[in-house]
């Protein structure tokens, strides 16, 4: 893949399960803060699975819209747009009410200094979300970040694993979760805390930092030696399929790829297709932020893209000069300071 056609394509294209999935579920969906990440991809692959099974079936996608050009381009292809600001409760009030929510709205970046808003984000408006939406069906975008470290050969943190985040960010996430868990059990309302990490589109993610480190000759630190990821399209498939995977109390569900990836073994990897030799800094620690998904690999199956061709495609873009998006994950940090 070389271009954002081709990514869009393979990256929207559905599978005969999501084409089914969506023959079964009633009703319009709803994503909540669309503008971010995923949200663009998660619309078009929704429209595209809708369009195929040949049902009748809205996507509203709702966010400020503070990019040129999204709202735009998501109704080209058939989303109906809202704009609205979800910290006016006025404007979350008058949203349309829908019997499928996703709520990918949230922010991590920048939150060192600006704590208060990262909170109020995170943690105050999902109650606000929760009791807007009561009687529908939500999927809450999270974080492997409420887990602690785990050591690398452990396997990753499993969903029965108490939360203890590091760092303010890791702690609001854990606010969100328990918001729209307070109110699952106090109105009943269907809830899947979809625990993610790290999601990889070809124009951020894990595997591009590491591939851009190393076509800037910088030295790759070592001291988060392990990770988690997913492939943005499976990861989007999972979150509209877990719709109907949500109950009251809440369902928990951690959503990765089933390697624990080493740092060294990625960039060697990349090395390799990009003709490079890796530069390393620091130690393997001993513990990661790392996610075990066995429960979501048994509810919808292993991703359909390998970790092997993740690291193909992100050469093959990278080599070719494809679009970025500048926001890094920050993987490496341990701290818990974004």
């Amino acid at each position: 893949m070389r271009t954002l056609e081709d990514l869009d394509k393979v990256m929207s294209a559905p599978s005969p399960a999501l084409i089914q999935f969506m023959q079964e579920l009633e009703g319009d969906i709803m994503l909540l803060g669309v503008g971010g990440k995923m949200g663009p991809s998660l619309a078009r692959l929704a429209m595209n699975a809708i369009r195929a099974a040949g049902v009748d079936k809205k996507v509203y996608g709702v966010s400020r819209f503070s990019e040129a050009g999204l709202q735009e381009e998501l109704q080209s292809f058939g989303v109906e747009t809202i704009a609205c600001d979800l910290l006016n409760d006025e404007a979350l009030q008058a949203l349309p009410d829908v019997p499928n929510v996703i709520y990918m709205a949230g922010t991590k970046f920048g939150t060192t200094g600006k704590e208060h808003f990262t909170w109020v984000m995170n943690a105050y408006l999902p109650g606000r979300v929760a009791e807007k939406f009561s009687k529908s069906r939500i999927v809450v975008f999270s974080t492997g970040n409420v887990y602690p470290f785990t050591p690398v050969t452990y396997g990753g943190a499993h969903e029965a694993i108490s939360p203890a985040p590091i760092g303010e960010y890791g702690q609001s996430c854990l606010g969100r979760e328990r918001m729209f868990e307070h109110y699952s059990h106090k109105n009943g309302t269907p809830v899947l805390i979809y625990r993610l990490n790290y999601a990889i589109d070809l124009r951020y993610g894990v595997l591009l930092e590491i591939a851009k480190s190393l076509k800037e000759g910088r030295a790759i630190d070592l001291s988060m030696g392990h990770f988690n990821c997913i492939w943005q399209g499976d990861a989007n498939e999972i979150a509209i399929r877990s719709l109907l995977a949500t109950q009251s109390p809440a369902n928990f569900l951690n959503v990765t790829g089933p390697e624990t990836v080493s740092v060294k073994y990625a960039a060697q990897q990349l090395g390799q297709r990009l003709g490079i030799e890796p530069i390393f800094k620091g130690q393997e620690s001993e513990t990661a932020l790392l996610s075990n998904a066995a429960k979501s690999m048994q509810l919808f199956g292993y991703p359909r893209v390998s970790l092997l061709q993740m690291l193909d495609w992100v050469a093959e873009w990278i080599e070719h000069g494809g679009s970025m998006i500048n926001k890094p994950t920050h993987f490496q940090e341990r701290e818990g300071k974004f």
